[in-house]
């Protein structure tokens, strides 16, 4: 394939995983308005278009009207109120839907122009299947709210959504950096690539907690630091579950942010040492990145936490920017690891 070929292609690749930010932040921000159960209808199609006339907002609002969540705590909304919150679902919606239509007719026009090398067109589909996979997880997750027991999405379901996106950014990422970045600049260190890929999973562990922290709302249940409500471990650490439990979650999310903190500074110890030995000024401009932003992921955690009692039911305030702010450098973390894995994951001549 021709470089400005490769290239066309990657910067395509590129404005998708952008856009896949995006829509992970709208996520963000649909959850923490309390926004996701707002349309109890999944109609990929005709759901593009908002209610258009009065009869069709009380019809979406009739709707709402059946679930748990209205009639427990939103039973006061007025039709207002309830086209504010459905306003961050919609464009949340509407936002994949874009991101579909932009990855659909990149790879009809690039397929059709002869861009891609004939063994990219697989891993190509296998993105769109991705894609569509993210979709339905995404209204599986909305559906575990639509009755009249649960008063949010469950946060299993919803920690699945959340890796899956995170997965198709990653793959996303992953086919742009092959098209971009030449074979001669990246190293072949096969003990560090590991050591970096064993981050790189162990970060998604912490992001799965993330994602309980999120759907529990477990930092409103212990909105203190270094202490945990006055104790470092929990009391009933071993009686109750450690992944519905909001202490206890909120303990094992401090517990591997720590942790994977300490992993990052001997990886960058160790980055540092070998981009010495290693002449590639591709991992020498990007070794840096992990340490920063997990020190910053950790301080924004700690504010996220003690912040937390400033949530507000139906509002995005500081509290909200902030677990957003939060999100985003978890999200640029990943991203830096995964450069870092693909800058040292040279093939063997």
């Amino acid at each position: 394939m021709a470089v400005n070929k490769r290239k066309a292609v990657a910067i395509w690749l590129l404005i998708g995983v952008f856009m896949i930010i995006v829509q992970v932040l709208l996520g963000g921000v649909t959850r923490l308005t309390g926004s996701g159960l707002s349309i109890t209808e999944w109609k990929p199609i005709m759901g593009a278009l908002p209610p258009m006339n009065e009869q069709e907002w009380n019809h979406a609002f009739d709707g709402y009207k059946q679930i748990a969540q209205y009639k427990f705590l939103n039973a006061h909304f007025s039709l207002d109120d309830f086209k504010s919150i459905f306003f961050w679902e919609w464009f949340h919606r509407l936002w994949a839907r874009l991101l579909g239509v932009v990855f659909a007719l990149g790879f009809i026009y690039f397929l059709v122009r002869k861009f891609f090398d004939r063994e990219m067109v697989i891993p190509f589909l296998i993105l769109f299947l991705l894609g569509a996979a993210q979709g339905l997880i995404g209204w599986i997750m909305v559906a575990s709210g639509l009755n009249n027991e649960n008063l949010y999405v469950n946060h299993i379901k919803l920690a699945i959504h959340f890796i899956a996106a995170l997965l198709l950014l990653c793959y996303t990422l992953w086919f742009a950096l092959k098209l971009l970045v030449k074979e001669e600049q990246r190293i072949s260190i096969p003990g560090f690539r590991n050591f970096t890929l064993f981050i790189i999973v162990f970060l998604g562990l912490q992001l799965v907690y993330g994602a309980f922290m999120a759907g529990l709302k477990a930092a409103t249940y212990a909105p203190t630091w270094p202490d945990i409500n006055g104790t470092y471990i929990p009391e009933n650490l071993w009686q109750l579950s450690w992944i519905n439990d909001p202490i206890n979650v909120q303990f094992f999310h401090r517990l591997l942010a720590y942790t994977l903190g300490t992993l990052i500074i001997f990886w960058t110890g160790a980055a540092f040492r070998l981009s010495k030995q290693q002449k590639s000024k591709f991992f020498s401009a990007i070794k840096w990145h992990p340490i920063v932003l997990v020190l910053l992921q950790i301080g924004l955690g700690i504010f996220t936490v003690l912040l937390s009692p400033k949530m507000q039911p139906n509002h995005f305030g500081r509290y909200e920017a902030l677990a957003e702010t939060h999100q985003l450098v978890a999200m640029f973390l990943l991203v830096s690891l995964v450069i870092n894995l693909f800058a040292v994951n040279k093939k063997k001549s």
